[in-house]
């Protein structure tokens, strides 16, 4: 049984920080966004209070190289990094249940969701290939 926890001070704007942004922000970028907000919010409140909140469902933090990013989307929904600067973004891409229970299938696993991570080279830093 999930225990319910209250919500904190310092967890609503750890929250507020991450709705705030768009850009898919490390537990480091979101500790200095907080930190301007409150000086005196630890880091260990701030990473303590990201997983917690994950946890409850509020955000949802994506796995890439380089460390978790964080998201303000909760529902299913693909991404795509960068191999060279580390950016993340959502890519618009429907999310396919097929695939869940082709995995189910395929496993005899139970499968509930999926997460779709999808690598290359971000515009930007095209552009910056191009011009060196």
């Amino acid at each position: 049984m999930a225990v319910q926890r209250r919500n904190t001070h310092q967890r609503q704007l750890v929250l507020d920080a991450v709705i705030a942004r768009s850009d898919h922000p490390t537990a480091e970028e979101i500790y200095h966004d907080v930190r301007a907000h409150d000086e005196k919010i630890s880091r260990g409140t701030v990473y303590r209070n990201l997983n917690l909140l994950e946890e409850a469902g509020a955000i949802r933090s994506v796995h890439v190289p380089g460390g978790n990013r964080f998201d303000r989307r909760i529902e299913d929904h693909a991404h795509v990094t960068c191999l060279i600067c580390g950016s993340v973004q959502d890519a618009p891409l429907a999310y396919d249940d097929a695939v869940d229970a082709r995995a189910a299938a395929e496993t005899g696993y139970d499968v509930e969701s999926h997460s779709t991570v999808f690598y290359g080279i971000c515009p930007a830093c095209q552009r910056k290939q191009q011009t060196t």
